[in-house]
């Protein structure tokens, strides 16, 4: 591992970020909200740290390696999210402490959407926008955008593409440069979000607000400006059917809009057996958990299924919104919901969760086990696409899924063990894992009571989830420190 090289990278992308502070200070001025001196002082903390990070090896030309990559795509997540944090921390509204700072902006930039914020509607707008905001640059991926950067650089990229992007495979790009690859996937992010923009504010939200919920919405990350979510807007269908069509949008892998936006064709998104199998997925919950709000009399049928489509969507996207108090709803729906959420969308999208593919493949691979039962020299290879998945791809999964679970059980115990009840602990850490944001127990409306300790766990179930958990593992392992 190469010090000076890392130190570079890291010096490069904090100097770039502290330039995102500078909306923020514009929305405080325009509104006069009288938190611009925490951004300012934000921006300058993050700007002289940046730079004096470059400076000392600003003339380094040395490309990363494999090591470098993970090393700097597990830690920036932390450095960033703590960089992050000093606009909670100055400003004296939210009145956040430290960890609570942290977990608000690590929660923003992974897109989990968990919050330990209420009284959202009397917060100053440069806050609110700010949160928003945070979702919004999560969801591309900081590392995938300031890849369209460092190449210009004279610093590889290609080591930190492998370790970020998410899904099962990892070496298909768009495009052959892994440079037009980051832009390709900025221009669509960037035209999903003027669009869902543009949709929000023809259908009554106010231009703050239809910004703002088109940053979280794009990014499938759930912070709203408002303390009852797109419940406060469930009076209008139209924008409740508009959130549900981007949040879609959102989940679907972004190399199938890529195509679609190349080629002027959609005959491939039915085609692609990632994305079949989870529109099913979903039109079966949503019939399931909308019949059944119908069949209990909580709402009336029309509005069992908008809001029984709206969280199924919701939460298996992972962007986390409420529509309703779903905590609150009978029996097993919650806890389908957040299974839902656990399983997550597709790879390559802005959403959390294990992945349908993953899903997808596991499945495949248990009934074709049940088949040699039946049939002990059959030869029955697992086909996505109409194309053959290597056994290595298989294998992988079966043991990402393994180190997901046994994780999963790992930080439950743990959080358990700070004095959190069973059924808080072990939904928040799903949610934090999976980066859905709402949970059951006594966080069902927000994180704020959960305590401290928990909470830093919690912010690790977060960086494990956005990083696919090997990511960050790896570092632990003592080969990966072996010259």
């Amino acid at each position: 591992m190469r010090i000076a090289v890392i130190a570079r990278v890291f010096g490069i992308l904090l100097t770039v970020f502290s330039l995102t502070l500078l909306p923020p200070i514009g929305v405080s001025l325009w509104y006069g909200d009288g938190t611009h001196y925490a951004f300012v002082s934000a921006f300058a903390i993050t700007l002289i740290t940046g730079l004096f990070m470059w400076l000392p090896v600003h003339d380094l030309h040395q490309d990363l390696r494999t090591r470098d990559g993970f090393v700097v795509t597990s830690l920036f997540w932390l450095i960033l999210g703590s960089f992050g944090s000093l606009p909670f921390f100055i400003s004296p509204l939210p009145d956040l402490s430290i960890t609570d700072s942290i977990f608000e902006s690590i929660s923003g930039l992974t897109t989990t959407g968990a919050t330990v914020i209420t009284g959202l509607d009397s917060l100053p707008p440069a806050i609110l926008y700010y949160r928003q905001q945070l979702q919004w640059f999560g969801g591309i991926g900081v590392i995938v955008i300031a890849l369209a950067i460092l190449p210009m650089l004279g610093i590889g990229g290609m080591q930190l593409y492998k370790t970020e992007i998410p899904g099962p495979v990892k070496d298909t790009k768009l495009t052959p440069r892994i440079a037009e690859t980051a832009r390709a996937l900025i221009v669509i992010y960037l035209i999903l979000t003027i669009l869902c923009s543009l949709g929000y504010w023809w259908a009554g939200m106010t231009v703050f607000d239809a910004i703002g919920h088109a940053f979280s919405t794009v990014a499938n990350g759930g912070f709203s400006t408002h303390d009852a979510s797109m419940g406060f807007y469930a009076h209008n269908r139209a924008i409740m059917l508009i959130c549900i069509v981007f949040m879609l949008l959102a989940a679907i892998n972004f190399g199938l809009h890529f195509y679609a936006f190349r080629n002027k064709t959609l005959k491939h998104y039915w085609y692609d057996s990632e994305l079949r199998f989870y529109i099913l997925l979903l039109l079966g919950s949503g019939m399931l958990i909308s019949f059944y709000l119908w069949y209990l009399q909580i709402f009336s049928p029309g509005n069992s299924f908008l809001h029984g489509f709206f969280q199924v969507v919701s939460i298996s996207t992972t962007a986390g919104f409420a529509s309703e108090n779903f905590a609150a709803w009978p029996v097993f729906l919650p806890y389908a919901l957040l299974l839902l959420g656990v399983l997550g969308a597709c790879a390559g999208s802005t959403s959390g969760g294990i992945k349908a593919i993953r899903g997808l493949l596991i499945m495949k691979s248990g009934l074709r086990e049940l088949n040699r039962l039946v049939h002990a020299n059959a030869v029955i290879p697992i086909k996505i696409n109409r194309k053959i998945v290597p056994s290595r791809v298989t294998d992988a999964i079966w043991g990402f899924f393994a180190v997901y679970v046994l994780s999963f059980f790992i930080l439950s115990i743990i959080v358990i063990a700070t004095g959190e009840d069973f059924v808080t602990s072990v939904t928040t850490v799903a949610s934090c894992m999976s980066n859905i944001g709402p949970a059951l127990g006594s966080a069902s409306s927000h994180f704020g009571s959960v305590n401290e300790v928990a909470k830093w766990f919690l912010i690790l179930a977060m960086l494990m989830g956005r990083l696919e958990i090997f990511t960050l593992l790896v570092l632990l392992t003592p080969a990966f420190w072996r010259h």
